[in-house]
C-alpha cells in the first residue's frame, strides 16, 4: 500500500510520497529529463506551442538560458541609467533599455556583451515610482491589472474591453495619467483566483478547495496564498495527511508554504503530464519578459507560453495583489499554486489569470525567490 501511494503520488504532484527503496530516488522519466539542456517532448511542445522548428526551438531554449544569465549582469552595467530589459524573440537577444544619462562606454560595454541596447525616455527606478502610485490608487474591478512597461516607457494598465468606456473605469485611468505616463491595453476579461471545489485524483486538498502544489523545498513545498490559511491542514491525492500551512499571504501577496511530513517528502521535479518529460528543477534565476515559460498544474496540466510582464499588480475582487508575473500561458480552476517554470529554473507558483486553455487567456504567478526570502526557505534543486 506504501509503495503504491509512492507511484500513484509521483504522477500527480511535485512531490514522490512513502518510501523508495532509497530515500530522494527520483523517477525515472525525472531523471531522463535532466540528461540533456532539453527533452525531446519539451522541444515538440516549443514547436506546437510557438510554431517554430525543431531547430528553432532548439535555438531559442538556447538564447533564453543566455539572456536569464545575462540579465542581472547588463542590470548591473547600466546602474542608475537602467530603463528595463526583455527577451527578444525575433532576434533571440536580450534588450535593455537605457536612459541619456548611460555613457558611450556603457553603451559599448553592453552591447559586447551581446545585448541589444535601446534609448529609454525614464529609467526603472522613475518607471517603477509611477507604478507605486498608481498601487495607492482603488481599482474596479474591471481594471484587471497594471505593471511598468519598459517597451513602452510607460504604466500598462489592463481594462476589460466590454467596460472600457464606464464611468469607473475612465475616473481610475484619469487619476492613474496623474501618476505618470499610462498605456490602456484591452483585455477579453477580468482576473480571478484559480482554486477550485474538491474534485478526485488531484495533488492536494485543504477543506473542500482544491488547489496545485508548486516547488518543492526543503521541509515541504510553496504554493498559492489564496488556497489555505496557516495551520489549515493539507490532505494529498488520496486524502491522507500531508501537513499544515506553516505560513500564508493573500490579498497583497499570494504565497504560502506547506511543511510536509507523515511518509512524504519532497523531490526537484515539476510533471510534465505526459505531455513532456517530468522537468528537474535546477535554480531559481529569474527570466526576462520575453522568454518562454511553462506551467504545470492539477487541471489543465502542462502548457507554456511566453513572459509578458514583471512585477505587475493584479486587482482580484479579494484585493490587490503585487509583484506578480504576467503571462499569456493558459490556467484553470484547480490549476492555483502550481509551477511556473523556465527551462530548468523555477519561477514561480500559479495565482490567477482569466479565460481558459480552450479559448485561451493570460495568468499570474508569485515569484519563487519571494516565497523563499519571506520564509527563510531553500529551493531543493537537482
Amino acid at each position: 500500500m506504501r509503495r503504491k501511494k509512492v507511484m500513484r503520488a509521483a504522477a500527480a504532484a511535485l512531490l514522490v510520497l512513502g518510501g523508495l527503496s532509497a530515500a530522494g530516488t527520483l523517477p525515472a522519466a525525472a531523471q531522463n529529463a535532466g540528461e540533456a539542456p532539453a527533452s525531446k517532448s519539451l522541444l515538440t511542445a516549443m514547436q506546437h506551442d510557438f510554431g517554430l522548428t525543431k531547430s528553432q526551438a532548439e535555438a531559442r531554449l538556447k538564447a533564453e538560458r543566455a539572456a536569464t544569465g545575462l540579465d542581472p549582469k547588463a542590470r548591473a552595467t547600466a546602474g542608475a541609467a537602467y530603463g528595463g530589459s526583455w527577451f527578444d524573440a525575433k532576434s533571440n537577444r536580450l534588450t535593455v533599455a537605457v536612459t541619456d544619462d548611460a555613457s558611450a562606454s556603457v553603451r559599448q560595454k553592453l552591447r559586447d556583451a551581446g545585448v541589444t541596447v535601446r534609448t529609454a525616455e525614464r529609467s526603472a527606478r522613475e518607471l517603477n515610482a509611477a507604478k507605486a502610485r498608481v498601487d495607492r490608487l482603488k481599482a474596479p474591478r474591471s481594471v484587471t491589472s497594471w505593471h511598468a512597461d519598459p517597451s513602452t516607457g510607460s504604466v500598462v494598465i489592463d481594462v476589460v474591453r466590454t467596460k472600457a468606456a464606464d464611468n469607473d473605469v475612465q475616473r481610475f485611468l484619469a487619476s492613474a495619467r496623474k501618476a505618470g505616463p499610462v498605456t490602456v491595453n484591452k483585455v477579453a476579461g477580468s482576473a480571478s483566483t484559480l482554486a477550485a471545489g474538491t474534485v478526485g485524483g488531484d495533488p492536494y486538498y485543504t477543506g473542500n478547495v482544491r488547489c496545485s502544489i508548486g516547488f518543492s523545498v526543503y521541509g515541504g513545498f510553496v504554493t498559492a496564498g489564496h488556497c489555505g490559511q496557516p495551520s489549515a491542514a493539507v490532505y494529498g491525492w488520496d486524502r491522507s495527511y500531508v501537513g499544515n500551512f506553516q505560513g500564508s499571504s493573500f490579498p497583497d501577496n499570494d504565497y504560502a508554504w506547506v511543511n510536509v511530513g507523515s511518509g512524504w517528502w519532497t523531490v526537484p521535479v515539476v510533471l510534465g503530464w505526459g505531455t513532456t518529460s517530468d522537468q528537474l528543477v535546477r535554480g531559481s534565476n529569474v527570466a526576462p519578459p520575453g522568454t518562454s515559460i511553462c506551467r504545470s498544474g492539477s487541471t489543465s496540466h502542462w502548457h507554456c507560453g511566453s513572459v509578458l510582464a514583471l512585477n505587475e499588480t493584479v486587482n482580484y475582487s479579494q484585493g490587490a495583489v503585487h509583484q506578480l508575473t504576467k503571462t499569456n500561458v493558459c490556467a484553470e480552476p484547480g490549476d492555483s499554486g502550481g509551477s511556473f517554470i523556465s527551462g530548468d529554473q523555477a519561477q514561480g507558483v500559479t495565482s490567477g489569470g482569466w479565460g481558459n486553455c480552450s479559448s485561451g487567456g493570460e495568468t499570474w504567478f508569485q515569484p519563487i525567490n519571494e516565497i523563499l526570502s519571506r520564509y527563510g526557505l531553500t529551493l531543493h534543486t537537482a
